[in-house]
């Protein structure tokens, strides 16, 4: 197949949905909402169930559950779900149930406020952070400068991630056919949102300043990620060696102990050590063994 496969391509009057999209998620692409299948969600013996996986998105709500346990919030404990999204677990009743969108991650809070309130949903990452922000009162500064900073950088994340990932990291890696002009235009677009993060912690320790915060929390898994090489094997391509201060910012956040346990729950790839598929309790970290690893372990 040509590595430009669609140059002659013209989009017909109405499009059907008459074939697989093809590329690594063909099997979870519908053009459609609403379940697949019956299945309840799982409830742990804590307040807060989260229903995750360890993708970028998944990570940045583990890492805030970290944070907030080893800041002293007791009520922060969690139970965190495996949700695979390869076999199409997010289709579940339930799932939808938590999130009519069938992403993950999703939280169910079964002790929101006021008290007595019925189990309470909440879905889209940053809608997350900001409600157990809401719900703890930490990681979000109190200074209103600092405070809008915070919410500037978190809001501009959860707008440009979509390049990063469903442009750039979908054509550069999940599409069946290598499109020239695709790659070109989100490798630009990733390029220049790396420019725009590496200009600003040229100045500022995290990206409200000095003060670590939610929008560190939803930048790191993506762009902390993109800066070492992790994402997409694409370190060399985008030579992201380039940016100096998105780098010495990404090592600062993932030094964080915190931060070390958030991005091991619910994840299945990489080295089985940094992986731990489900979280019931603190003391999962230290007794992890294969049976709890399983079979998925890359």
């Amino acid at each position: 197949m040509p590595s430009d496969a669609s140059a002659d391509y013209t989009p017909p009057k109405v499009w059907t949905w008459d074939k697989p999209s093809g590329g690594r998620f063909e099997n979870i692409n519908r053009p459609i909402a609403g379940a697949t299948h019956e299945k309840d969600l799982p409830v742990g013996k804590h307040p807060l169930q989260l229903y995750s996986l360890g993708t970028p998105n998944g990570v940045k709500v583990t890492v805030m559950l970290e944070e907030l346990l080893a800041a002293g919030h007791s009520g922060a404990e969690y139970d965190a779900w495996l949700i695979r999204i390869h076999e199409g677990e997010q289709f579940g009743s339930g799932f939808v149930g938590a999130n009519p969108n069938s992403k993950i991650p999703a939280l169910v809070d079964h002790d929101p406020e006021p008290k007595g309130s019925p189990p309470r949903r909440v879905f889209e990452s940053g809608s997350i952070l900001l409600y157990l922000n809401g719900k703890f009162g930490a990681f979000l500064p109190e200074d209103p400068a600092k405070r809008t900073e915070a919410l500037n950088w978190l809001f501009w994340q959860m707008g440009s991630a979509p390049y990063l990932g469903g442009g750039f990291g979908h054509f550069f890696a999940y599409a069946p056919v290598k499109i020239e002009y695709a790659i070109d235009r989100f490798a630009m677009e990733v390029k220049r949102q790396l420019d725009v993060l590496d200009r600003h912690l040229a100045d500022s320790e995290y990206m409200a300043g000095d003060e670590y915060s939610i929008a560190d929390m939803a930048i790191w898994p993506w762009y902390g990620a993109l800066a070492k090489g992790k994402a997409y094997d694409s370190g060399v391509f985008l030579q992201v060696h380039e940016y100096e201060h998105v780098n010495r910012w990404s090592d600062l956040i993932a030094a964080r102990p915190a931060v070390k346990r958030g991005r091991m729950v619910n994840r299945t790839s990489g080295d089985p050590a940094s992986q731990l598929h489900e979280r019931h309790d603190a003391g999962d970290f230290d007794t992890r063994t294969q049976d709890k690893i399983g079979d998925e372990a890359a």
